[in-house]
């Protein structure tokens, strides 16, 4: 007969010890998030919300959304006429030029390359003056305005508004109150670098007859080469027999067209985003994108969301991850740029110069649109001389342009840094020194670490829109090959 002994004292021990792992296991599963996320995710939300915590720190959105997207429907046949005219590098001087040559599809409908500008001209061998942007989520800009869009400033000249604006208080933009300094007295609005035109319409001529970029010559060239195009009929059949018997209108209704096609097609707005998704609580983030969207929204840290607003508007429009507003930040001259050789010429945004009527408004020289960041982490210029090549380097100058600017500048001929060489002298006084991180001084800590950086861009790389498998007919029309090519 066999006796159950009881387990040995070895065993017992043994036993005990795994007990004790198995706890301290346990325990550190629990506070894990806690030290991982600390001080980004404060102790207080821990303890006042422990759930919603929880969940963000496992990457989850603890208040999804429902985005209200645009509506997709087949394309009107002006929006399809549009569509032809974008493609089509026969309206150009040089015959090799298209809307699509700079606003490529595949890279965000911005430029296909990492050169600084693009070159265009009689040629193709004019150097542009400014890095080009993109087309994308410009369905909701507002118009160039000194101010919000509201009921006020509805009924004042834009001479009365920047008058109403001098002297005005104006509120540090942090990412904490992004509805307050919504309403500081400060340009914004508009399309272009120095927003000079407010409709699609009116930014599509420019380059259509720019010299330097499509170099189109005169509307009755345009018509010219529009009247011998295979979509030639279409014109007819939407505006009648006698369209091509008055140039001007139908250069208008063209360029009509060409806003149309913008505005109708998904591919300029799609919304489509894994950080779209994870707003509607339909994806998670992994451990640095987290990081980097809270960093992105502390504005101890990043302070990025403090102008490119990540929050969905309150009727639930996605966030467009710009203010829409105007700022100087004193970005490095950038030698890469033709026009840059020559000393003295300086590109001022909103004072000049290609805007004219704010040449005289000294105080907004240096100021240029902030743009959106959707789809960013697929381009490769960054800012308006394209000076940055990689998100990395975008970081590192907001990060150390006040605390270590030698690492930003060049030296002069006396051996000092020259900050903010891109200005005249007059005009570094409107550099903006006042806005987290940028108020920050030599020699103090910069706002960041490599790894915060690093996290930043993981984070921006949800902002990338994904392929749809119901792609727009813009996007069919380019994987079937009908405009691989371009006319």
């Amino acid at each position: 007969m066999f006796r159950h002994d009881r387990p040995s004292r070895r065993l017992r021990r043994t036993l005990g010890v795994a007990a004790v792992f198995a706890l301290l296991a346990g325990a550190y599963a629990l506070i894990e998030p806690v030290v991982a996320f600390y001080p980004l995710i404060p102790l207080a939300s821990w303890l006042h919300h422990p759930v919603d915590t929880w969940r963000l720190a496992h990457g989850e959105n603890p208040h999804p959304v429902r985005l209200m997207r645009p509506p997709v429907a087949p394309l009107s046949a002006m929006a399809r006429l549009g569509r032809d005219l974008f493609y089509d590098r026969t309206l150009s001087g040089s015959g090799r030029m298209s809307c699509a040559s700079c606003h490529s599809p595949q890279h965000a409908y911005g430029p296909p390359g990492d050169a600084a500008v693009m070159f265009g001209g009689p040629d193709g061998q004019s150097p542009g003056y400014r890095a080009v942007p993109s087309l994308m989520y410009l369905e909701r800009q507002p118009p160039f305005s000194v101010g919000p869009d509201n009921a006020v400033n509805e009924t004042l000249t834009l001479r009365q508004k920047i008058a109403r604006s001098v002297g005005a208080p104006r509120l540090t933009k942090t990412a904490g109150d992004t509805a307050g300094t919504a309403h500081n007295l400060v340009p914004q609005g508009g399309l272009f670098w120095d927003g000079r035109v407010d409709t699609l319409q009116q930014q599509a001529d420019g380059p259509l007859f720019n010299t330097f970029e499509m170099d189109a010559g005169s509307p009755q060239q345009v018509a010219a080469r529009l009247a011998v195009s295979p979509y030639a009929r279409d014109f007819r059949r939407l505006f009648g027999p006698g369209i091509f018997d008055n140039p001007n209108f139908l250069v208008s209704e063209a360029l009509f067209a060409l806003a149309r096609y913008q505005i109708e097609d998904p591919s300029f707005h799609p919304y489509r985003s894994r950080y779209d998704a994870w707003l509607g609580g339909k994806a998670r983030l992994d451990s640095a994108e987290l990081r980097g969207y809270l960093l992105f929204n502390d504005p101890a840290k990043g302070d990025c969301a403090a102008c490119h607003v990540d929050r969905p508007t309150p009727d639930g429009l996605p966030p467009l991850f710009t203010d829409h507003q105007y700022e100087a930040l004193g970005v490095p001259r950038n030698p890469a740029i033709p026009a840059n050789r020559d000393p003295h010429y300086y590109d001022l945004g909103l004072c000049g110069p290609f805007r004219k009527d704010l040449a005289r408004q000294h105080r907004y020289c240096g100021l240029f649109l902030t743009p959106t960041l959707r789809n960013v982490a697929t381009r490769h210029t960054f800012f308006h001389n394209g000076v940055y090549h990689t998100l990395m380097q975008v970081l590192a100058f907001y990060n150390f342009r006040d605390t270590d600017p030698e690492r930003i500048y060049p030296r002069d001929a006396q051996g000092r840094v020259e900050k903010f060489n891109d200005l005249p002298t007059d005009d570094r006084g409107n550099v903006d020194t006042i806005d987290p991180p940028l108020n920050r001084h030599a020699g103090e800590r910069p706002a960041l670490t490599r790894r915060d950086m690093q996290d930043i861009v993981a984070f921006l790389g949800t902002l990338t829109d994904r392929p749809d498998t119901q792609a727009s007919a813009g996007e069919k029309a380019i994987m079937s090959g009908h405009h691989k090519n371009e006319r």
